[in-house]
């Protein structure tokens, strides 16, 4: 089932499901208690995302290949890092480069899941039993906050508002059986930068859920972004920064493209 989250005409937010024709059927209820289609089909005026998160963990330098572009040993448990809930902004929607921002903001295709079940202490050979699904996000990142204006944490760099596009839909797992074996894309301006699969990961999905989990609740709507492959703009000789006016664009097999045109503030 692919699901959606819609704002129509009207302002009014909708959850659906997206038929196999393309047409968007309204539900009520929600993803995380129960979708309950009523046959009424809907037009979307714009994407927001498939989810409204609860949190948002995020998991940094979890592919081989980025620790090596980055220059960064295998690390030996998973670097954990949050964005604010309000960084969360749909497909279609820009991404806005803060004033405060300077030429440093960079783009990171990454798998996104979402808990939809609440689970403390997860077992790894039972961590699939509590998704909900998954979904393609952008884990934009202004690397001068990240660097030297964050007082060396990670978060407010990557904490901006429209910083975690997610979308365009969330996908259920008996739609991805494996998340582990997925290609994933980034696209600037319709140029190839990133390009990977998700088997590069050095902790997949199940660890990652089981390490999270310890002695923590991951309460339902937690989205947990799993990292991101080589070919990031900051790591590229010359540079390669988003600028106004750009269109980025993550592909995940499977899900489908997110796509966002980039502004300035």
């Amino acid at each position: 089932m692919k699901i959606a989250r819609i704002l129509t005409d009207q302002q009014k937010v909708h959850t659906v499901v997206i038929k196999e024709d393309g047409r968007l059927e309204r539900c009520t209820g929600s993803p995380c208690t129960g979708l309950y289609p009523t046959g009424e089909q809907v037009q979307a005026h714009s994407w927001l995302p498939p989810v409204e998160p609860a949190a948002i963990l995020c998991i940094g330098l979890n592919y081989r290949h980025h620790a090596e572009e980055c220059g960064n040993p295998i690390p030996d448990f998973p670097v954990l890092f949050m964005k604010n809930v309000s960084a969360a902004t749909g497909h279609m929607q820009p991404i806005v480069i803060p004033a405060v921002c300077a030429d440093e903001v960079d783009f990171e295709c990454e798998l996104a899941v979402v808990i939809g079940r609440a689970c403390r202490d997860v077992k790894r050979d039972e961590a699939f039993g509590y998704v909900l699904g998954y979904t393609a996000a952008n884990d934009v990142t202004a690397r001068l906050w990240q660097g030297r204006h964050g007082g060396s944490q990670w978060c407010r760099g990557k904490g901006f508002d429209t910083f975690a596009p997610l979308g365009p839909v969330l996908v259920t797992p008996d739609q991805i059986p494996n998340p582990n074996a997925l290609a994933i894309t980034t696209r600037l301006n319709g140029v190839v930068m990133q390009q990977s699969h998700t088997s590069d990961m050095i902790f997949n999905v199940a660890a990652l859920i089981e390490f999270l989990s310890q002695g923590t609740t991951l309460v339902p709507g937690t989205v947990i972004l799993t990292g991101t492959p080589e070919g990031i703009g900051w790591a590229r000789r010359p540079r390669c920064t988003l600028k106004a006016g750009d269109i980025v664009e993550v592909t995940i097999e499977g899900i489908g493209t997110l796509q966002n045109p980039v502004t300035r503030e």
